[in-house]
């Protein structure tokens, strides 16, 4: 699905919240790599699960088609710097919730890119019958979770010990969900 372009300025910098395309697909590449060697947040580590160009240009071409997907970059002076998805279900009993995804680069965490790039996908889900948005994060990641709980997330489970991030560190995951 597309979205109307968005402009937002916060701490200085100007930045637009749009749907991803095609020509977008060898940065994400990189910036997706870059971003996971960033945090530990994140799924994966640093070149795990490596998606080249022709996968995102595959991933944004499908999300771009489907009613229940969407693909959001932000761009600050013509330089993607954070992206987001949510990606639905085709199954019925499933068709009324989407699965929420976000990253940064870390040099423009504190501008409300990714509170903005979730904002815009909450009112996409709102006027496209999506009833549930779903999420998993760190629970020690506390600057997310105020952001989830602020923007109306509820904790649905703990998922205990589902991540780890060294040999003897593991990580209880919150799965966090939005209910319109």
């Amino acid at each position: 699905m597309v979205i109307k372009e968005q402009e937002f300025y916060m701490n200085g910098i100007n930045y637009t919240v749009r749907s991803a395309i095609g020509i977008d697909a060898k940065d994400l590449s990189e910036l997706r790599v870059q971003i996971d060697g960033e945090t530990e947040n994140l799924d994966r580590e640093q070149g795990e699960a490596y998606i080249d160009a022709t996968g995102f240009e595959q991933i944004i071409q499908t999300d771009t088609e489907s009613k229940k997907n969407l693909f959001l970059v932000a761009v600050v002076q013509d330089r993607i710097v954070g992206f987001s998805r949510c990606e639905g279900h085709y199954l019925n009993r499933f068709a009324h919730k989407v699965e929420f995804g976000v990253c940064v680069l870390k040099n423009f965490w504190g501008y409300g890119i990714g509170k903005n790039l979730l904002n815009e996908s909450i009112v996409w889900a709102d006027s496209h019958g999506i009833k549930k948005i779903t999420l998993n994060v760190l629970e020690t990641n506390e600057k997310a979770i105020k952001l989830y709980k602020n923007l109306g997330f509820k904790i649905e489970g703990i998922l205990k010990k589902d991540k780890i991030l060294s040999e003897s560190l593991w990580e209880d995951l919150m799965s966090d969900v939005f209910f319109n």
